[in-house]
């Protein structure tokens, strides 16, 4: 259990005005506090219909409270919370009159997860899940947090933790106790094919970095092309509103535009970026450069081609990169569409092509994230200690001439490394980052 002295408050819901303000209570002043302002206290996980008055009597709101003992709440400690009308004059009055009691003060970002955490209710993959799933903004970054927050990546770490201490339990077994008769000889060339099945696993979960990445973080796609290729318009048609401004104009575009995208629940990331060509304009010049960091950085390059442009077949092919037509109205009209390679035409101002090229961005996507499970990293923090329990491993099983005693430690500094995921060993400093990513009242 914690050791916190203070009691925490703070608003737990959304932005007021609102239908409803949940007010969150915890410590070991939860009860006192909530008895002060309420009366008599509900059966525990039992909401009750009470009036909240301050300490001199004075009405201030007539809600739901529910009570949550601790270590059986979303804390472990002592937690309580009042369900209120969300007026900014009713909530700052209620919290005004909790802050008046010794030894109770406003929350900081992250401090009720925090405490949870250090009280054992979650560890830090799950803390890292739920401040994900806050933010979640499409139905694939939902179910990516949600394998997180419920434990489910976490149960993966632990199983390879627990075969790692197994794998440890019989080398030193082997080591303290091989002239005993019930212990095998060379039981350690048993175990080493499992360590190895093991590293390949966490190979392959290291692998999967970059797909958790895209869920995560968006499936980035860069527009590239000459000055009025049809970038800005083609942005505008995808997004379904004004992002990029549009000029007939060669060079409107010079830094990055970007939107993002919700297309069958994957986030998607456009960015519009400056037209490709010489110039001597000095403001131009750094556009194009930003341009080409957007497309080297890019998971998908969409090279538009002007198919009105007469010229359009001489335009430089971006590596990498799929062609796409534009301005299919305009080329349809003077029949210049087939001296053009491309993969396939839109027309940003019939609409013509549209689904064509959204169906092709989420066929790239689902390529790039094709995964069995969502159980996978997706921070780069838990890339950086699972490469170094796998070189921790690699030097185990390939380094044979090695005293046991040393490969048994490589396998005990690996087994530490994926404890440091969790959080079961880890640092102050990254504890205070991790949440400071949170809102405050959660």
């Amino acid at each position: 259990m914690s050791t916190q002295t203070e009691t925490i408050f703070a608003l737990a819901s959304g932005a007021l005005p609102a239908g409803v303000a949940v007010i969150r209570i915890s410590g070991p002043a939860s009860f006192p506090i909530v008895q002060a302002l309420i009366g008599e206290i509900p059966t525990a996980r039992y909401a009750a219909l009470r009036s909240v008055r301050t300490r001199d009597g004075e009405f201030l709101d007539r809600g739901l409270v529910l009570i949550f003992p601790g270590p059986s709440s979303f804390t472990g400690e002592d937690c309580a919370e009042l369900h209120l009308h969300g007026g900014r004059a009713v909530v700052t009055a209620v919290l005004r009159s909790l802050a008046g009691f010794p030894g109770s003060r406003l929350a900081e970002a992250g401090e009720f997860s925090r405490r949870a955490f250090e009280n054992g209710k979650m560890d830090l993959v799950e803390v890292e899940g739920l401040a994900d799933l806050l933010a979640a903004e499409t139905e694939m970054q939902r179910r990516l947090a949600s394998e997180q927050a419920n434990g489910k990546l976490s149960a993966v770490y632990d199983e390879w933790r627990e075969k790692l201490i197994f794998a440890r339990s019989m080398l030193e077994a082997e080591l303290d106790f091989s002239d005993e008769g019930d212990i095998p000889g060379s039981v350690s060339e048993v175990i080493w094919k499992d360590v190895a099945v093991l590293k390949s696993q966490i190979d392959e979960a290291i692998a999967n970095l970059k797909a958790g990445e895209i869920i995560r973080d968006g499936f980035k796609v860069a527009l590239a092309g000459p000055p009025n290729a049809g970038k800005s318009s083609l942005m505008n048609a995808l997004a379904q509103r004004d992002v990029a401004i549009v000029t007939p104009i060669a060079g409107t575009t010079r830094d990055i535009v970007r939107c993002e995208l919700d297309i069958e629940g994957y986030k998607v990331e456009i960015f519009d970026t400056a037209g490709l060509r010489d110039t001597e304009d000095p403001v131009e010049q750094e556009g194009i450069k930003r341009a080409y960091r957007t497309i080297n950085q890019a998971d998908l390059v969409l090279q538009l081609v002007d198919l009105s442009d007469g010229k359009a077949d001489t335009q430089e092919v971006v590596p990498g990169a799929v062609r796409i037509g534009t301005k299919l109205d305009l080329a349809e009209l003077r029949e210049q569409t087939d001296s053009v390679p491309f993969s396939f035409g839109v027309s940003s101002v019939t609409g013509h092509g549209l689904g064509t090229l959204r169906h092709h961005l989420v066929d790239a996507v689902k390529r790039s994230t094709n995964l069995g499970s969502l159980a996978i990293p997706s921070r780069l923090r838990h890339a950086e200690r699972l490469q170094a329990a796998s070189s921790y491993l690699n030097d185990a099983l390939t380094e044979r001439m090695k005293p046991l005693e040393l490969r048994a430690e490589d396998l005990r500094l690996a087994s530490s490394e994926l404890a440091r995921v969790t959080g079961r060993i880890d640092t102050e400093t990254l504890l205070g980052k991790i949440f400071s990513e949170f809102c405050v009242g959660k």
